[in-house]
């Protein structure tokens, strides 16, 4: 079986944490795009996107993508939110490997994320319409870009891992 996958879809959607979990259960390497951003900038996001502005975040993101993208071997990469705003991150996502969409709706993303200080991008007066507005631009291109529809809002993380090592096996 193909073990290389991405995890694609909102800020809080769980790509991290079920990435980490889906990566132990296929024994293969757990690779995390935000943390490999926040290495190869030297400080985090929110401080890169407050001193550098979205879209040098966004070139930086779409050359990182380009060098993971081309890593030999098995991996479970669990990618940014936006990684998918960009034509070349969906086509590297698509020759990747099996791309998984973790879908939420913005009502269940704003209660996960709603304390969370440190995504640049819900920073504004009305987090939670910010989402929605995020949601409407990003679901087409998510839904664009993956094999698979996995929805988050109610199963645990064993189960979300579970039914995606499902999909996978069906699709080998």
């Amino acid at each position: 079986m193909q073990t290389r996958c991405a995890l694609v879809g909102m800020p809080g959607s769980g790509k991290s944490t079920v990435g980490r979990h889906l990566a132990r259960r296929l024994d293969v390497p757990f690779v995390d795009l935000d943390q490999r951003m926040e290495s190869a900038l030297g400080t985090s996001i929110r401080a890169y996107f407050e001193q550098h502005g979205e879209d040098s975040f966004r070139e930086r993101e779409t050359a990182l993508m380009a060098e993971i993208a081309a890593e030999p071997g098995d991996m479970v990469l669990s990618t940014g939110g936006g990684i998918v705003l960009r034509q070349p991150n969906r086509a590297a996502l698509r020759d990747f490997g099996h791309v998984l969409y973790l879908r939420a709706s913005p009502d269940e993303i704003f209660k996960r994320v709603r304390h969370d200080k440190a995504r640049p991008l819900l920073q504004v007066a009305n987090p939670l319409e910010r989402l929605r507005e995020l949601y409407a631009v990003r679901d087409p291109l998510y839904r664009e870009v993956a094999h698979f529809t996995v929805e988050t809002g109610r199963p645990s993380v064993g189960t979300l891992v579970n039914m995606i090592i499902m999909q996978l096996d069906m699709a080998a």
